[in-house]
């Protein structure tokens, strides 16, 4: 298991970067933590450091964004706050996303249960009361 610690704004970028070297090879990462922990945000600095030049948001009514990294490797960004049916999901063409070449960051996964792959990495990211967030992997 994986632990990061990120200190503020500052230090996300660097954050961002470790988290990458430390699960390199992961396709598909799955993003728990509670409403304003800081799951887009993480999100938005990894698809930084993949060299997305597209402004990263929360998905929250699409269900679903799609970005290129700068080597024009597919990045999926999920968010599943709003389903309140699977078939949504499935809708979508999740399975086709997963089976692609691409890297898909997904935040609420617990909203799609057994939809969510046993591969994926499951990140918690949990605000501490000095306003850092940890990032445990």
């Amino acid at each position: 298991m994986g632990k990061i610690t990120i200190h503020g704004i500052s230090g996300l970028e660097e954050a961002a970067r470790d988290f990458l070297k430390q699960t390199r090879g992961v396709s598909v990462y799955a993003f728990y933590g509670s409403m304003g922990a800081g799951k887009t945000t993480f999100i938005s600095a990894l698809c930084s450091v993949l060299g997305v030049t597209d402004d990263v948001a929360s998905p929250t009514f699409t269900i679903v964004n799609e970005y290129r990294t700068a080597d024009g490797v597919p990045v999926y960004h999920f968010d599943f706050y709003r389903i309140e049916k699977l078939q949504e999901v499935l809708d979508i063409g999740y399975w086709e996303y997963l089976g692609s070449d691409g890297i898909c960051f997904m935040e609420w996964p617990e909203k799609i249960g057994d939809l969510l792959p046993e591969d994926a990495l499951k990140v918690c990211i949990a605000e501490e009361e000095d306003g850092s967030r940890t990032v445990t992997f």
